[in-house]
């Protein structure tokens, strides 16, 4: 070691905590208040600043809000719910010059993220997590055999080294920290590319006169298929706005589109705008296996999100918890294996994982289909109809729309054998994921079966392989 390196690593300063998380978000904090209240000496490692932190480009819109985990509850988030009374979406179809409304049906609110951000800090906190701010992980150490046991990081301008029996990936879309991890003997999806993902920016823009759709979250394409806005009423003056698109496209001028579609709106006419922030968010199924030796990777980090919505605070919640409890089932055993944290996988599957994969089905046909004909297509369902059909979980999505507007969809009836075709593929895939393996030696055989059924999805959307 030469006189340099020598200095350097006599200045490093190391900690030693339990479990180390990575990342103040959903998942990292109920991760880490999950340890917490199990008696273990846990540390979020947070890059931005204390009052920074928890503030992130997100379109404010929560289904799932009646359900939380108990490690930070509902109560302590409540504040953060600034619109309860939303309960469906409103399509705007712009080349059909029409508006669809649809139920949605469960717990919907719309929140102000950056408080319900300081919420689930505090929340973590008063259950006795560490947090360390302003400190920016830039690498992963290894054992011989594999095993993470820990990061690298610099806080406040200053090296440090955490070392811990178990670290919890919560950084977010692309994680960085998955590129400085050797995979080669575990499981770990590494299957990942940016084209799975989608590029957001949002602005919250406050209005005068109180908008006529506070009940509504409100969509409108854009004119390619892979590109949408959307209207999500914090209050029935304050309005979070944002557009993305699906990184398999030509990049947008999201700035510039968004400002253009708010100028032509007679409701944001002399409206006040603030807090721009931009984001990547996964419009991707989840990984095969989030697990490796020592280390698991939640919510945005793992594919956590509904890839047709973006929507992914609640599942990131109970993937916190899931990978926690597992984390401290490794630290009672002394045992923090591959196989020791496989059910960590099999409870997300199971929750939410499943539907997600199958959701990204419809992803997946979104980038083969004109949006002409899609936008026609639905402007011709009643919406009552359409939403019995989403969320009925029934696979006469095809029949049961075209029965009921027969007449309405004719020039339609192709797209919609297609959407029935795709259903089905859409349920063989759920079907497959609902027996996720008990074990990582059967992941092999398991993904054989998922590629040749995903095989039948590109032929029958005509879209191109995404995976």
């Amino acid at each position: 070691m030469s006189t340099q390196e020598q200095s350097a690593a006599a200045t490093t300063q190391t900690q030693s905590p339990d479990v180390v998380v990575v990342g103040a978000g959903t998942a990292g904090c109920y991760a880490a208040a999950t340890i917490a209240r199990a008696d273990y000496d846990v540390v979020i490692l947070e890059r931005k600043t204390e009052d920074e932190a928890g503030h992130i480009a997100c379109g404010d819109a929560l289904k799932g809000a009646d359900s939380f985990p108990e490690a930070i509850p509902k109560s302590k988030l409540e504040p953060a719910f600034t619109n309860t009374g939303v309960d469906h979406g409103r399509f705007e179809i712009p080349q059909e010059d029409t508006v669809l409304e649809i139920p949605i049906p469960g717990e919907l609110a719309v929140i102000d993220r950056w408080e319900y951000g300081r919420r689930i800090i505090e929340g973590a906190e008063a259950v006795g997590v560490d947090f360390h701010y302003d400190t920016v992980v830039n690498n992963v150490t290894q054992a011989d055999d594999g095993r993470v046991t820990g990061v690298e990081a610099i806080r406040k301008g200053e090296p440090r080294t955490y070392e811990a029996a178990v670290v919890i990936d919560a950084a977010g879309s692309l994680s960085v920290l998955q590129d400085h991890i050797d995979f080669s003997e575990s499981t770990f999806d590494t299957n990942v590319n940016y084209s799975h993902f989608c590029s957001a920016y949002r602005e919250i823009v406050h209005v005068d006169e109180p908008v006529e759709w506070d009940d509504a979250l409100v969509f409108k394409p854009t004119e390619r298929a892979a590109g949408y806005l959307w209207y999500f009423p914090r209050t029935d003056t304050e309005i979070n706005a944002g557009l993305g698109f699906q990184m398999t496209e030509e990049p947008m001028k999201l700035v510039d589109d968004l400002k253009r579609d708010l100028e032509n709106r007679p409701e944001f006419a002399g409206a006040d705008v603030e807090d721009k922030l931009g984001a990547a968010l996964p419009t991707r199924r989840p990984y095969d296996s989030a697990v490796h030796p020592g280390y698991m990777a939640v919510g945005d980090a793992a594919g956590h999100v509904n890839p047709t919505t973006g929507g992914g605070i609640a599942g990131a919640a109970y993937a916190g918890k899931y990978a926690a409890e597992a984390a401290i089932k490794g630290l009672e055993t002394g045992d923090v294996g591959e196989k020791t944290l496989w059910e960590y996988n099999e409870r997300v599957m199971d929750h939410f994982g499943a539907r997600y994969a199958a959701l990204d089905v419809y992803n997946i046909l979104s980038t083969a289909i004109d949006v002409d004909d899609l936008m026609g297509l639905l402007a011709a369902m009643p919406g009552e109809k359409l939403a019995e059909a989403l969320y009925s979980g029934s696979t006469s999505i095809g029949p049961k729309l075209a029965a009921e507007s027969l007449y309405n969809s004719r020039g339609h009836w192709g797209t919609i054998w297609n959407f029935f075709q795709t259903k089905r593929r859409a349920d063989d895939l759920l079907e497959l994921y609902e027996a996720y393996p008990h074990h990582p030696a059967a992941l092999e055989h398991w993904q054989e079966r998922r590629d040749e059924l995903m095989e039948q999805v590109y032929e029958t959307t005509g879209a191109d392989p995404k995976y």
